[in-house]
């Protein structure tokens, strides 16, 4: 390996890295606020590049309509376990957010897509679609049991993300495809070629990771999820809703997701199931991140990223199972000398 080459693997890596940050962050926010380790994560990844595929060609995404079927199970779910608690203006809420949102953004689709007005358009249709996805696939899947073990909302969350291959699958069909870079632009810098797309994913890479901050540590929505992150039941008591915060916490999962299909679409070619392995790959930062420290997190996942690219040059064929037995160290590590204690609420 000579000095060009392991500058291309650096850049490589770091690019990556830098996308499963992003993925990795909504992986911890979401356990630390509702202790669900959301499995299907990456779908929110795959669906936004498929999204915007189908829009840059001038037709008219499956998203919408699979949106509008989440909106009709999460109003039913809703409904059924509230009735005896229904008010007038829970219902409201329940139709506007559930029917009305969904079927005003595919009607807004249907008209929009024909018309190819870009590649801002097309992003921001994409991450308007997905975003709504998370709250409603809470509502849906885990707010029933939240209350349940951790071990049981993982098996929940293996479920939600075999149900959405599934869905996946049927609205999207079997063909991979990709997207359209942000920035056609290049540049040269000393031996490497540095395109606008790297350039772009690390630019929104870190303002987002700025913006994550400042909204933690400067909003009173931030502190509430905060609060809930650290004890629920303290969370509770002071008048913390944890179902809404349950529901903000997948809602920024969703946008971050949908936020890294942006970026990864131009890098690589997505099939309806490409977001496992992004989320797996994620997991293993989050992981290695301990399931607790944002910036442990992100150079954590700068790490994986790294490691992931030398690997793809070592052993290309054995690259994926490589990656992922970079935790057991850390689990063997925290399995002898981590304290044990009981799960609390």
């Amino acid at each position: 390996m000579d000095t060009t080459i392991f500058l291309y693997l650096v850049q490589d890596g770091i690019i990556n890295g830098a996308v499963y940050a992003l993925v990795a962050i909504a992986t911890v926010l979401v356990f630390a606020v509702t202790r669900v380790i959301l499995v299907p994560q990456g779908e929110f990844v795959a669906f936004t590049v498929l999204t915007i595929a189908a829009l840059e060609n001038g037709n008219i995404p499956s998203t919408p309509w699979l949106l509008l079927a989440l909106g009709c199970l999460a109003a039913a779910s809703e409904l059924i376990r509230h009735f005896r608690e229904l008010t007038v203006r829970r219902v409201l809420r329940i139709v506007l957010f559930d029917l009305v949102l969904p079927i005003a953004l595919l009607l807004l689709t249907r008209m929009l897509a024909p018309m190819k007005l870009g590649q801002v358009s097309n992003v921001l249709i994409a991450i308007a679609l997905i975003t709504p996805m998370g709250p409603m696939i809470y509502r849906i899947a885990f707010e029933p049991i939240a209350h349940s073990s951790v071990l049981v909302l993982l098996m929940a969350a293996f479920g939600v993300h075999f149900s959405l291959m599934g869905l996946g699958l049927v609205f999207f069909g079997p063909e991979g495809t990709g997207t359209a870079p942000l920035s056609s632009a290049s540049f040269s810098l000393g031996y490497l070629l540095v395109t606008g797309q790297s350039v772009a994913v690390l630019i929104v890479t870190a303002l987002l990771l700025v913006l994550f901050a400042l909204f933690f540590g400067r909003t009173l929505l931030g502190k509430a999820l905060r609060a809930c992150s650290s004890n629920r039941v303290g969370a509770r008591l002071v008048g913390i809703p944890t179902s809404a915060a349950g529901q903000i916490a997948f809602a920024l999962a969703a946008l971050l997701g949908a936020v890294s299909g942006v970026l990864v679409g131009p890098l690589m070619t997505v099939f309806y199931d490409s977001g496992f392995l992004i989320g797996l790959k994620a997991f293993v930062a989050a992981i290695l991140g301990g399931l607790v420290s944002y910036p442990l997190t992100v150079l954590a996942a700068l790490g994986v990223g790294f490691a992931e690219a030398l690997f793809s040059f070592w052993a290309s064929n054995f690259k994926e199972v490589l990656v992922f037995t970079l935790i057991i160290p850390v689990l063997a590590w925290r399995s002898v000398y981590a304290p044990h204690a009981e799960e609390t609420e």
